[in-house]
C-alpha cells in the first residue's frame, strides 16, 4: 500500500469543510489502518473529534458530516420529511430568501402535493445548506421576451402560495402594478394580460348642461357678441374660447329665441359655371378695374384679358380711361401672341359694347358675349376674381409710381409675376398663332385687302 499523503499538504486542496472532516476519518473508517490516535496524532487532531465523526459517518454517511446545524429534522410525529420537499426549499432558498414561513407553507403543496406545517418550515429553512444558484427557470418582469407572459408567469406564482409583497420584490414590480393585474386575469382571464394602450378612454368633459344654458343667456343678452366677447364675460379661465364658440354654435342650433340668429336653409348644390372652358382659348374673358390709387390727380384702369381654361393673363394694358381704343389696344396684343379665340366674355361696360370692339370681333370670328353685372351675373366674368390678386398682391407696387411708364412697366410686372408664381396645368396654353392673320388689317376699321389663310 502506498504511504499516505501528508495531510496539512492535503488541506491545501480542500474546498470544503466537509472535505476535510472525511479526509480526516477516511483512514479510520475506510482503509482502517490506523486506529483513533494514531490519526489524532498525524492530523493533530483531539480523538473525541475523531470518534465523534465516526461515529456520526456510520449513522449517517456523507449528511453526518455536516455541520450539526444542517442535521435533518424529524417532524414531532416522527414521519421523516420527504426529499423532495427539503429539494424545494432549498431552491426556494436560492430563489429568493424573503418568504415568509407561512407563505412557503402555501407553496410546498402546489409544487410537492405535501402538506406541512410553518412551523415545520422554520425549523427546516434556518437548518438547510445554502445552495449555489443555478439558472432559474424564469427571471425578474423585465428580462421577460414577451411581457404578456410575464405577467401571466406572476398570476401562476399567486395562485402557487407566493404573496403580492414576495412577487414585488422577486419580479421588480411595484405592488399596485401587481394587484392590476390579478384583477384584470380575474375579470378577463387571458385577454387581460395583454398589452393595453395607456390613453384614456374617455377625455374629460367640461361642457355640462349649466355651461351652457349659462352660455344661452349670455347669448340672448348679447346676440351680437362673438366667441372671444362671451367668453370673458363667462369669466372662466378653465374653459377655452374655442369651447365657447362651439358651445354658441351649438346653442344657435337648439334654441330658436337667440336674437339675431339667421334662419338656415337648405344649401342648393353648386351649378356648373356657364363659361367653363373645356380647351385652351375657347373661352376668354376681359375687364378693367379701376385703381384705388391716382397718379397725378387721375386714377388710372388696369385692363387685363385671362385665358378661361389655364387662366393665364394674356395681356393687359395701363390706360387713364376705361375706352373702346384701351380695350382694343389689349385685345390686339392677346390676338398677335396667341391668335383670336371661340368666344369673348366682358361686361355691359361701353368699351365692350361699342361699335368699334363689335366690328373688331365680328371681322375675327369671335363670339362675344355679354353679361350684365347689376342682375347678379358678375361671377360668369372670372376676370372679378383675379382683380382681388391684383389689389392683395400689386397695388402697393402700384402706389410707388411715379410716371405713366413707371405705372405700366409694373403693371407688366405684375402680368409676369401672376404667370409664373402659381402653379398653372401644363400643356395647357402655348402659342398657337391660329390663321396667321393679318391683325393691322383686321383691326382697322376699313375692310380688309387681303386676309391669310
Amino acid at each position: 500500500m502506498e504511504p499516505m499523503p501528508d495531510f496539512a499538504q492535503l488541506q491545501l486542496h480542500f474546498i470544503d469543510h466537509v472535505q476535510w472532516r472525511y479526509e480526516l476519518i477516511r483512514p479510520v473508517v475506510l482503509i482502517n489502518n490506523r486506529t483513533v490516535q494514531q490519526r489524532a496524532e498525524e492530523t493533530q487532531t483531539h480523538p473525541d473529534t475523531i470518534r465523534k465523526l465516526t461515529r456520526r459517518f456510520r449513522q449517517q454517511g456523507i449528511p453526518g458530516l455536516f455541520p450539526e446545524r444542517t442535521e435533518i429534522v424529524r417532524p414531532r410525529r416522527g414521519k421523516p420529511v420527504p426529499d423532495e420537499v427539503v429539494e424545494e426549499l432549498a431552491r426556494l432558498k436560492a430563489l429568493y430568501s424573503g418568504f415568509g414561513y407561512r407563505e412557503l407553507a402555501r407553496i410546498i403543496p402546489h409544487k410537492c402535493h405535501y402538506r406541512i406545517d410553518d412551523k415545520t418550515v422554520k425549523h427546516l429553512w434556518h437548518q438547510s445548506v445554502q445552495p449555489v444558484q443555478g439558472e432559474l427557470p424564469f427571471g425578474g418582469y423585465h428580462h421577460q421576451t414577451t411581457r404578456s407572459q410575464a405577467r401571466l408567469q406572476v398570476v401562476k406564482l399567486y395562485y402557487q402560495g407566493w404573496n403580492k409583497t414576495s412577487l414585488s420584490s422577486f419580479m421588480k414590480v411595484s405592488r399596485p402594478t401587481i394587484d392590476l393585474w390579478i384583477r384584470r386575469f380575474e375579470a378577463e382571464h387571458f385577454a387581460g394580460l395583454e398589452d393595453r394602450s395607456r390613453a384614456p378612454h374617455t377625455t374629460p368633459r367640461k361642457v355640462w348642461l349649466p355651461l351652457m344654458i349659462e352660455i344661452y343667456h349670455l347669448q340672448k343678452r348679447h346676440p351680437d357678441a362673438g366667441e372671444f366677447r362671451i367668453w370673458s364675460l363667462l369669466a372662466r379661465p378653465d374653459i377655452s374660447e374655442r369651447t365657447v364658440g362651439r358651445v354658441m354654435a351649438l346653442n344657435r342650433q337648439v334654441y330658436d329665441d337667440i336674437p339675431h340668429v339667421p334662419v338656415q336653409t337648405e344649401k342648393k348644390p353648386p351649378a356648373p359655371h356657364p363659361y367653363k372652358a373645356t380647351r385652351a382659348h375657347q373661352f376668354w374673358f376681359i375687364d378693367g378695374r379701376m385703381m384705388d390709387f391716382a397718379l397725378n390727380g387721375v386714377k388710372w384702369w388696369s385692363i387685363l384679358i385671362l385665358d378661361g381654361y389655364s387662366r393665364t393673363l394674356l395681356a393687359g394694358a395701363m390706360a387713364p380711361t376705361e375706352a373702346s381704343w384701351a380695350a382694343l389696344t389689349v385685345l390686339y396684343t392677346a390676338c398677335l401672341r396667341y391668335g383670336a379665340p371661340t368666344a369673348l366674355i366682358s361686361d355691359s361696360g361701353g368699351a365692350y359694347i361699342s361699335t368699334e370692339f363689335e366690328a373688331v370681333c365680328g371681322r375675327l370670328g369671335i363670339d362675344h358675349q355679354t353679361i350684365v353685372s347689376t342682375q347678379g351675373e358678375s361671377y360668369m366674368n372670372l376676370m372679378e376674381t383675379h382683380f382681388n390678386v391684383q389689389r392683395r398682391l400689386y397695388d402697393y407696387q402700384f402706389s410707388l409710381s411715379q410716371s405713366p411708364a413707371e405705372l405700366e412697366q409694373c403693371h407688366q410686372e405684375f402680368i409676369r409675376v401672376y404667370n409664373t408664381g402659381y402653379p398653372r396645368k401644363t400643356g395647357q396654353l402655348e402659342d398657337s398663332h391660329r390663321g396667321l392673320r393679318n391683325f393691322r388689317a383686321l383691326f382697322s376699321l376699313e375692310p380688309p385687302t387681303a386676309m391669310a389663310v
